[in-house]
């Protein structure tokens, strides 16, 4: 037999057979992956010692006034919503969600509704759900016993809609992550966040002001049910924060020792598994330290997902500082004066010359936006409360120059979740009313809400006479304008027809609305008309230089697209 007839009688499998055989192990592997991943991410919840609560139920003593024995809950006249509990962590949770289940349920309801526009792909949906699944897999080792109970309570009334994605008390526990893994995946398209404080020769009384806003925009709907919440636990200290349906972690928060947190993003690497939430290292220093050397020994213990800054106010040290802390180490910015400025870059010596900071400050709108409030808090005299709001409702650039409402240069960006203002030795707190931090900034005395125990009867706990009042920016034809922008982008966003001159006209001095433009033409393939918006956009004040390199490309792209036309 020849060689060449042994070969051609050896048996041979088909190119069909091969690929069938390929597929079949993907598919195995992806099966073995899949079922790894359920497993590893699966959260038991916690076992409290006591379940009673879940079996309380509410009362509602006047149309949307709710109790369970001492603690309530409602609504105000300004519109926001308030919230008094008490008690042990199980307790508290449990009492809080059955207190707010239709805030709740909203809430869970809006977030997923904005993950679904921003992700609309069903693949990519499943893809995220087992990356979250993973990347959290280890996260209840991280959190405090106390606070999972909390959290199981509150787990206890959220909707079984979502039972695809996990239980109750899983979801609820991943929320908690939220901030930290948009951080991660995005790395970072940061929301940009300003705080900053003032006393002794800065302050016209020389108390304490600090004041923040929180930019962290999950949709329109996500920020209209903002909660004050008022939280008295059996251990630790009383505290306040501004929070939402399902929400325990603290952004932004005063305890009645007159210990304020605030949290501001900044430059991360994407980190390999799961820490404590950043909300959760803010919590814990809102309960349970009087002063910063307290609240830095908390921070210390914990491990985080992320880089964030933490402006820490204290009326016992009648200061404040920033606490910087990454995954991998800690730092303290101590300016050594009587002000304090925190947007998103680091400042203090063993962090602010890191390569990922400095990158930061030359790549994000973070240095832009540090220097205007140091513009304004140099030109402003003394500071009051009432200043402090003023500088927050900001929405110019440096020498007020015009940049274009919205813009992320602008101390207010017109995307706030809230603003807030403290005065830690006073024990007072006023919290933006809608829309963002341009409707009134309503009071609450710490004192006198904790002196309550509880209430029977609906009555307003603000203290009216302490009320600032909305900013008249409002009734501008400017901001009228700035509406007609949004519906516009909307539209555009939607693949909708828009008339471009008139849309250029609602918010011509800024960037953005020359990319949306550029976009929409370069996606209907009008590339000369493209070309000229990106080119416009460049004479404006650009935020980040991300977007810059954005708008060269797309320029690039439009004269490749117009040669190729004219050949």
């Amino acid at each position: 037999m020849s060689l060449t007839t042994s070969i051609s009688n050896s048996p041979r499998k088909k190119p069909g057979k091969i690929l069938l055989y390929f597929l079949g192990g993907l598919l195995a592997l992806l099966l073995v992956l899949f079922v790894y991943v359920m497993l590893v991410s699966k959260v038991d919840p916690p076992k409290p010692p006591d379940i009673s609560a879940m079996q309380w139920h509410r009362a509602e003593p006047s149309r949307g006034f709710y109790t369970i024995g001492n603690n309530w809950f409602r609504k105000s006249n300004s519109g926001l919503y308030e919230l008094y509990i008490e008690g042990a962590p199980f307790e508290r949770g449990a009492v809080n969600g059955k207190l707010t289940k239709e805030l709740l349920v909203k809430q869970e309801d809006y977030f997923n509704e904005q993950i679904n526009r921003m992700v609309p792909s069903r693949f990519y949906l499943h893809f995220l759900k087992y990356f979250v699944g993973w990347f959290n897999r280890d996260l209840d080792k991280h959190v405090t016993e106390e606070y999972k109970e909390e959290i199981y309570g509150i787990s206890g009334s959220a909707s079984d809609e979502y039972q695809y994605i996990g239980s109750n008390y899983q979801r609820i526990l991943n929320y908690h992550a939220a901030h930290d893994i948009g951080h991660a995946l995005q790395n970072l398209a940061l929301v940009g966040c300003t705080s900053f404080g003032t006393w002794d020769e800065r302050s016209a009384d020389s108390s304490m002001i600090i004041g923040r806003n929180f930019d962290f925009y999950v949709g329109d709907k996500f920020a209209e049910n903002k909660i004050v919440a008022f939280e008295s636990p059996s251990q630790g200290h009383k505290f306040m924060f501004v929070t939402w349906g399902g929400f325990i972690g603290v952004v932004s928060g005063m305890n009645d020792k007159g210990l304020t947190v605030t949290i501001n993003a900044a430059k991360s690497k994407i980190p390999s598994g799961s820490a404590t939430p950043v909300s959760m290292v803010a919590r814990e220093i809102l309960q349970y330290a009087e002063n910063i050397d307290q609240a830095l020994a908390i921070a210390k213990k914990r491990k985080m997902f992320v880089s964030e800054s933490f402006l820490l106010g204290s009326a016992e040290d009648h200061k404040a500082v920033i606490m910087e802390k990454t995954p991998d180490s800690i730092g303290v910015y101590d300016p050594g004066k009587d002000f304090i400025v925190c947007s998103n870059h680091f400042q203090s010596d063993g962090l602010a010359h890191s390569n990922s900071n400095i990158e930061q400050m030359e790549r994000s709108s973070s240095v832009y936006r540090y220097k205007r409030v140091r513009e304004l808090l140099d030109s402003n005299g003394k500071n009051t409360v009432e200043k402090t709001v003023a500088i927050l409702r900001d929405h110019k650039g440096l020498q007020n120059d015009e940049i274009g409402l919205g813009n992320e240069k602008a101390i207010n960006q017109l995307i706030a979740h809230h603003s807030i203002v403290f005065e830690p030795e006073k024990l007072l707190v006023w919290v933006s009313t809608s829309p963002w931090q341009l409707g009134k900034f309503m009071c609450y005395d710490l004192k006198k809400v904790f002196r309550l125990r509880g209430m029977k009867t609906d009555h307003e706990i603000c203290d009216t006479s302490l009320t600032i009042a909305a900013d008249p920016f409002l009734l501008t034809r400017q901001f009228q304008n700035f509406e007609k922008y949004r519906t516009y982008k909307s539209q555009l966003q939607n693949d909708l027809p828009v008339n471009m001159d008139s849309f250029i006209q609602t918010n011509p001095e800024f960037y953005h609305t020359y990319v949306l433009a550029g976009d929409y033409s370069y996606k209907h393939h009008n590339y000369p008309a493209a070309l000229h918006y990106y080119q416009q956009a460049l004479t404006k004040v650009i935020a980040t230089r991300n977007e810059e390199d954005y708008i060269h490309e797309q320029i690039r792209n439009c004269l490749k697209k117009t040669q190729t036309a004219a050949w």
